[in-house]
């Protein structure tokens, strides 16, 4: 599974609930879905904290009722923020799901995303490796919210798409899916 953003989120959330059976739902449940590897890009991975490292202002602004997140996790027209249902939040949280059977994780953030705190990775990876999960982290100096970032700062994107980045992403998708 790789994933950026709220993709880097559902990454992670399929590789930690990985074989707890009920969160199998739906078709082809004939067919495996075992999660071999995650690459989790600037994900969340606790929804209630997602502005942790920001300043006050911005903490309230991404914990509302009108905020994205509160509306994924209590529904549409709920009018909820996170903190009006802390058991919904924690419920959608991956890094409440980490076990030992989770399957390697590599992850990157940027120190400038200014979207997700860059903390949400760190939380999720030190969880990981205090369960025995192998975790790799990266954060990229300068870099903001993936290549979203170019839309206000070309340079804060740059990062994303070095040759260094390609080669970590390469090296950890054949060091565990082989090739």
């Amino acid at each position: 599974m790789w994933g950026q953003s709220a993709g880097g989120y559902l990454a992670a959330l399929a590789g930690v609930t990985n074989g707890i059976l009920r969160f199998d739902a739906g078709d082809n449940l004939d067919q495996s879905s075992q999660v071999q590897a995650v690459v989790d890009k600037f994900g969340p991975s606790d929804l209630a904290n997602i502005a942790a490292d920001f300043d006050p202002a911005a903490q309230r602004a991404r914990s509302g009722p009108e905020h994205p997140v509160a509306k994924y996790v209590n529904g549409l027209a709920s009018g909820k923020s996170l903190s009006d249902d802390p058991a919904a939040a924690a419920a959608a949280n991956p890094v409440n799901y980490v076990r030992a059977s989770a399957p390697p994780f590599l992850l990157f953030h940027g120190s400038a995303d200014n979207l997700v705190s860059p903390s949400q990775t760190l939380l999720l990876h030190e969880a990981l490796r205090a369960a025995g999960v192998q975790s790799t982290r990266y954060v990229l100096v300068g870099a903001g919210h993936g290549d979203l970032a170019a839309l206000t700062n070309p340079d804060s994107a740059k990062p994303w798409s070095t040759n260094e980045v390609m080669n970590l992403l390469v090296s950890f998708l054949r060091r565990y899916l082989g090739g």
